[in-house]
């Protein structure tokens, strides 16, 4: 990896620009000036920017570039600073240097990452964390933007979603702990490959000070911690589903069981006990329509649980926030069952990897999948061939339909498939309810996992898992009744 970007000596009279107005790039311009940077804003979108082309920017007065997590490595005005020399921060780098101003110390970092599973790992872990009876928000990519949380005084400890784009551009992030959950195709028009999109997600575990997390079965993220430099004493923590090996924490006959931080590192009779931090009876309330808590579920609670452990909360806590957790919207959120059928909101799966842990609790042939929209340059050839038994039919939205039409006429030839004409963006998701509808059967799932993004036809994947809880509320009498 390389060394971190020297920062400018203080920001006091130096320019910066904020490449994006989105809500990190307004938190860094304001964090900037208060502290007498010289900001100039760029967004070509936004009334309130300073700058609304690259061709204006002067880089020659510019010290150091912010850039808001849409912005590719490929950007021009990225390149050309890079070109000159000129350091390209996160808005998450800016806040790790800022950090260090809070007039208590700075708070420590318990971060994550991986395709999917972040935000709900996340809030999971500040769950956790405030059942210790800790201030410790979920921030990052989701919630309170880090820069804001890294400085307040209030805080305890962060949980800090970090994507791909911001780890791209973050250079000297040292975190107490560290979880790469998963990595798997995704965002490779914004890296350009698997394998920068794969060292993006590996700049989590450099300089962890304590704890680097993994999947215990996940052979290519051991990967990435065996290569990580970490801080001396700082530990491979493996999490399964499975019974732990020593140094990790899995599942022992429903028990949460923890073999990694339930006695210390010099105890004799470490390798022959464990600590019980809860058991699957405490996720019970995150079970989807079958009755049952999804595997990845598990696997990202087992996470949090390794990461708040990393930071030394009490067994009991982990139990407590597990029960007290509750999930975002959007997240495999049942939205009713009608004539039979249940209806199901997973709209925040936006890519491959996440549509496949959504349908795999899905009984054989009962599923009608509502799936498309942004593509981001991703075939959906091995999900389809993944889940093909799990399909009854499907149901096309989006722009990018052609990679899925591929994909379901190869390996899943005899499924029905229903296209939405996209040209009516206003009422996709009213058409793709009422086609699903009419496709299913009782006992079957009405199944919104799209695998794309949702900027093709809606403002994010929450405006469209918002547009499909409404089509299903409106939903009348089945046809023909």
């Amino acid at each position: 990896m390389p060394g971190p970007t020297p920062a400018p000596p203080g920001f006091a009279g130096r320019g910066v620009l904020v490449a994006g107005l989105g809500v990190s790039g307004r938190a860094a311009a304001h964090a900037l000036r208060v502290r007498e940077a010289r900001v100039t804003t760029l967004d070509a979108r936004s009334q309130d920017a300073d700058l609304h082309a690259d061709a204006e920017v002067d880089l020659a007065a510019t010290d150091l570039v912010i850039a808001s997590p849409g912005w590719a490595p490929t950007s021009p005005v990225l390149v050309a600073a890079a070109a000159r020399g000129v350091p390209v921060w996160s808005e998450v780098e800016l806040a790790w240097r800022l950090r260090a101003e809070r007039p208590t110390g700075p708070a420590p970092w318990l971060a994550v990452t991986g395709t999917n599973g972040k935000t709900t790992t996340v809030t999971m872990l500040a769950a956790i964390l405030t059942a210790a009876g800790l201030v410790a928000p979920a921030v990052g990519n989701v919630g309170t933007p880090v820069l804001e949380a890294a400085v307040d005084p209030a805080n305890d400890v962060l949980a800090v979603e970090l994507s791909s784009f911001q780890l791209h551009f973050t250079h000297s992030l040292a975190a107490q702990g560290a979880a790469v959950l998963n990595v798997a195709p995704d965002h490779l028009d914004w890296h350009g490959s698997m394998a920068a999109y794969t060292a993006a997600k590996a700049r989590i575990f450099e300089r962890v000070t304590m704890a680097c997390v993994y999947g215990a079965q996940d052979g290519l993220v051991e990967a990435l911690v065996r290569e990580a430099d970490v801080a001396e004493g700082a530990r491979a923590v493996g999490v399964s589903l499975g019974a732990p090996a020593a140094g990790q924490i899995g599942v022992v006959d429903g028990v949460i069981a923890d073999r990694a931080f339930h006695a210390p590192l010099d105890d004799p009779g470490r390798q022959r006990s464990a600590a019980e931090l809860g058991t699957l009876a405490d996720l019970a309330h995150l079970a989807g329509p079958d009755g049952r808590v999804a595997p990845h579920v598990v696997a990202d609670a087992l996470a949090a649980a390794a990461l708040a452990r990393a930071h030394g909360v009490p067994a009991g806590a982990v139990r407590d926030g597990l029960r007290a957790y509750r999930p975002g919207a959007h997240r495999t959120e049942l939205v009713a069952t009608l004539d039979g059928v249940a209806y199901v909101d997973d709209s925040k799966a936006t890519n491959a990897h996440a549509a496949a842990a959504a349908l795999g609790p899905v009984a054989i042939g009962t599923a009608v999948w509502i799936a498309g929209g942004l593509a981001k340059g991703n075939r959906f050839e091995d999900l389809v061939a993944e889940r093909a038994d799990r399909l009854h039919a499907v149901v096309l939205i989006g722009t990018d339909q052609e990679p899925w039409q591929q994909a379901l006429a190869r390996h899943a030839p005899a499924i029905p498939v229903v296209r939405i004409d996209p040209a009516d963006t206003g009422t996709v998701m009213t058409r793709a309810v009422t086609a699903a509808r009419r496709l299913a059967r009782p006992g079957d799932t009405v199944l919104l996992a799209p695998a794309c993004a949702s900027m093709d036809q809606f403002t994010s994947y929450a405006h469209r898992g918002a547009a499909f809880v409404d089509a299903v509320g409106r939903l009348g009498p089945p046809d023909g009744s």
